[in-house]
């Protein structure tokens, strides 16, 4: 390779990389733009901010305005963070294990609220449960942000069934372990990072599910995002600022956590160990 050659290749990854670090601050940058102004001292959004203050901070944790919509917000996501994670589980050993007709179309079906959009979902979860009542309650929520979690938990399963030996399942089968015993000691704890991370997943986007909540939810039941976009409608306030950043801060520790527990990170579920013998030729 030439000196100039090496240059010239020096010269496009540094482009490149340089497009992409822009790119980085271009997406990041609002999102930290919204961590000081929820500190300013103004009774308005302001940035840079005037002052510095808790007192948003304070209001927020204080008032039952923020507080009732922020532990039915969580309510719902454990909920539908269990729920999502058992159904998917199920849907996914169906798909990946399961031999019938139409495989390839049941996939789609089940992955399809990713693809559609989201307004278009809660229109139509909207009508159908304006005519079973539920409407309002913690029974409708979790069934409507179940729609779009599910097939996360499809996803992150389906890859690690795909890549599961079946053989230790018939080892264990051969040695007397009934099929529950099998799934509990040696399906389970293989697939449990995959499991792990689409229940963080189903968390984090019932949590933070603004759209289909707002058609969801009546007077009374009230999330979270939908109580900051209603305070965004009619005030402009740095509590809505405070709300965000502890958003973020929770979002990104729940994150943080999936991660943790991914088995070939060495988290808190760490895969099988490997043999130490004599490599076989």
């Amino acid at each position: 390779m030439t000196q100039a050659h090496y240059f010239r290749r020096l010269r496009v990854a540094a482009v490149v990389y340089g497009f992409a670090v822009l790119v980085l601050l271009f997406l990041v940058l609002p999102v930290l733009i919204v961590v000081p102004m929820s500190f300013s001292d103004t009774n308005y959004l302001a940035f840079p901010p005037k002052g510095f203050t808790w007192r948003w901070y304070e209001e927020i944790f204080a008032e039952s305005t923020w507080t009732k919509p922020a532990w039915l917000s969580i309510r719902i996501a454990v909920l539908t963070a269990a729920f999502s994670t058992v159904i998917g589980t199920a849907a996914a050993f169906a798909i990946v294990r399961g031999k019938f007709r139409g495989k390839a179309a049941v996939r789609l079906f089940i992955v399809s609220p990713i693809i559609a959009p989201n307004i278009v979902v809660a229109i139509a979860v909207f009508f159908a449960f304006v005519q079973l009542r539920l409407i309002g309650t913690t029974l409708g929520f979790v069934l409507a942000h179940s729609i779009l979690c599910v097939p996360f938990v499809v996803l992150t399963v389906g890859a690690a069934l795909e890549r599961f030996d079946t053989d230790l399942e018939l080892a264990a089968l051969g040695l007397g372990a009934s099929r529950f015993a099998t799934f509990r000691y040696v399906t389970l704890p293989i697939i449990l990072p995959g499991v792990a991370g689409g229940a963080v997943f189903s968390f984090l986007i019932s949590f933070d599910e603004p759209v289909i909540s707002y058609f969801v939810s009546s007077v009374r039941q009230a999330t979270l995002p939908r109580v900051v976009f209603q305070n965004i409608e009619t005030s402009v306030e740095p509590n809505v600022a405070a709300v965000s950043t502890v958003l973020l801060i929770v979002s990104t520790s729940i994150v943080v956590l999936g991660m943790a527990l991914r088995r070939d990170t060495g988290g808190l579920f760490p895969g099988p160990a490997k043999p130490t013998g004599p490599k076989q030729e």
